[in-house]
């Protein structure tokens, strides 16, 4: 909150602009990342997907939607990497997609509460999660945390137990309005 001459600015609702149209994901200001815990959960892999795309639209079925190319993972290990894409994992070669697409989200003040399935290495799993949202400028700002079982996800391979479930995802962004205003 900022003040000038003793009077508060208070941010708008957030309800408004999101209910008034349809909002994309805009990569250069966002991130898609992913935290595992391994070495007996001693170490955490951080990594990051570099290619994606994500909207939200209240309107929509689905109304949020993300979709990560599975290639384009990095952990700056290239060995790990390639063994990431590997049928071990996320099997890129017949699944180069990870998806997530809502069953449900309700807007509750400035948090969007939202259900629905991840999709990688052709299964599914559920997920849920609360990812608060701001205006900022005519555009909004989002950050989803979440954690995901990769083991449920056919994701198992682990050297004598050092990989720990579950993986924590965690999207943070800029939403921009498209074309599709209400």
């Amino acid at each position: 909150m900022r003040t000038t001459d003793q009077t508060p600015t208070i941010p708008a609702p957030v309800a408004a602009p999101i209910a008034a149209g349809a909002w994309r994901l805009d990569p250069a200001r966002s991130s898609v990342e992913f935290h595992v815990r391994h070495f007996y959960g001693l170490m955490t892999v951080k990594g990051e997907f570099a290619d994606y795309d994500g909207t939200l639209d209240l309107a929509a079925t689905p109304a949020v939607e993300l979709t990560l190319q599975a290639a384009s993972l990095d952990t700056k290990q290239a060995k790990r990497d390639e063994h990431l894409r590997s049928g071990d994992f996320f099997d890129v070669g017949n699944h180069p997609q990870i998806r997530f697409g809502s069953d449900s989200v309700e807007l509750d003040g400035d948090t969007l509460r939202v259900q629905g399935q991840l999709e990688a290495a052709g299964r599914s799993i559920p997920l849920e999660f609360d990812a608060p949202v701001r205006e900022v400028d005519g555009e909004l700002e989002i950050e989803a945390v979440t954690e995901a079982d990769h083991r449920e996800l056919g994701m198992t391979w682990s050297p004598l137990g050092t990989l720990r479930a579950p993986s924590k995802l965690i999207v943070r962004g800029r939403l921009i309005r498209t074309e599709n205003v209400r």
